[in-house]
């Protein structure tokens, strides 16, 4: 039986193509039973590599069914065909991911930026809470819903964290994600510790929400090892920004990880205070625009990004020169 009569037995009609690899495949569908757009996973068992099979899959899916968020993506259902393929059907992104987003956009405004990241880093607060480590943080699995609020997806590199006897977190040797956004521990296979890790992956997501580019150019990392332990960050000039948000980059992208941020430490940071925003422990209701919703339109409209001046045009091409870069470089670049 192919995979859309395996998904119309279970109430699901198949959409488009939504992503392939070599063993695993992401699929939209719509579903009868929730009456909207979702997304399938397929995984292909007989496909897959072992230490994926022994290791990965099972924490993926223990996590996905344990965690419950506002900004993490939503699982609906999980099962396994007698034919060995495993099925998660989710929420859908249908906004697609932040990197594109950034890519079609250009840098967020502070303000903008401020919201995501409050909504990605109370899930990541949630997550450590529940001594659960994410360990493949980036702009690619960060979705964005109808109203533009960060839904956290792909948790196949997570996993709960293991303690001693004496309740000490034992370090991780599994040097997982990517090296644009990997801290300098895991890129030296030093032991690290998963949280201090997520913490530092959080930093170079912000520095793309608010710059557009990355922080470090990963085409060669002994340069870019020689840079991140020198704590060197170097923001573009074509980028106004605050002093309290390059503080909190600055603070997150720390090479020492006795002094790197917590997850507390970050949502308590100055720059993340912000009286007037709309709480992000709440969502709109169906139907109803909410006010990060109206203010991205206003920002850039439903279709395209805002028209840039001429005196920006040299800017705007650098910006997406830099992310074409970023593409390829995530592309190339898992660990």
């Amino acid at each position: 039986m192919d995979d859309a009569e395996v998904l119309k037995k279970r109430g699901y009609i198949m959409g488009i193509n939504l992503g392939e690899g070599s063993y695993a495949k992401v699929k939209s569908a719509y579903s009868d039973r929730l009456k909207c757009n979702v997304a399938v996973k397929i995984i292909d068992k007989k496909k897959a590599p072992r230490d994926f099979l022994e290791r990965f899959l099972p924490r993926e899916i223990e996590m996905l069914a344990r965690v419950k968020h506002h900004a993490i993506i939503k699982t609906y259902e999980i099962f396994e065909t007698s034919d060995g393929k495993v099925f998660i059907v989710t929420e859908l992104g249908v906004q697609g991911d932040l990197l594109e987003f950034i890519k079609r956009r250009g840098a967020l405004p502070e303000d903008v930026a401020r919201k995501m990241f409050r909504q990605l880093a109370s899930a990541i607060k949630y997550c450590h809470e529940l001594d659960i480590v994410h360990r493949d943080l980036k702009c690619e699995n960060l979705l964005l819903d109808k109203e533009y609020n960060i839904k956290l997806t792909d948790f196949g590199f997570s996993r709960r964290l293991a303690r001693d006897e004496d309740g000490r977190v034992i370090l991780s040797k599994t040097f997982c994600g990517s090296a644009a956004y990997a801290a300098p521990e895991v890129l030296q296979g030093i032991p690290y510790q998963p949280k201090v890790y997520d913490i530092w992956s959080l930093g170079v997501v912000l520095f793309i929400m608010v710059c557009g580019s990355m922080p470090y150019d990963d085409s060669n990392i002994k340069k870019m090892l020689k840079l991140q332990k020198e704590h060197r960050v170097h923001f573009p000039r074509s980028k106004v920004l605050s002093v309290e948000c390059k503080d909190l980059i600055y603070r997150m992208l720390q090479p020492d990880v006795t002094r790197r941020l917590c997850i507390d430490e970050v949502l308590m940071h100055v720059w993340m205070q912000d009286p007037k925003s709309v709480s992000d422990t709440t969502l709109s209701k169906p139907g109803e625009s909410s006010h990060h919703q109206n203010q991205i339109k206003a920002l850039y409209g439903k279709e395209s990004g805002p028209e840039p001046s001429d005196n920006e045009q040299v800017i705007q091409e650098e910006r997406h020169a830099d992310l074409d870069k970023l593409s390829e470089q995530v592309q190339r670049t898992s660990l």
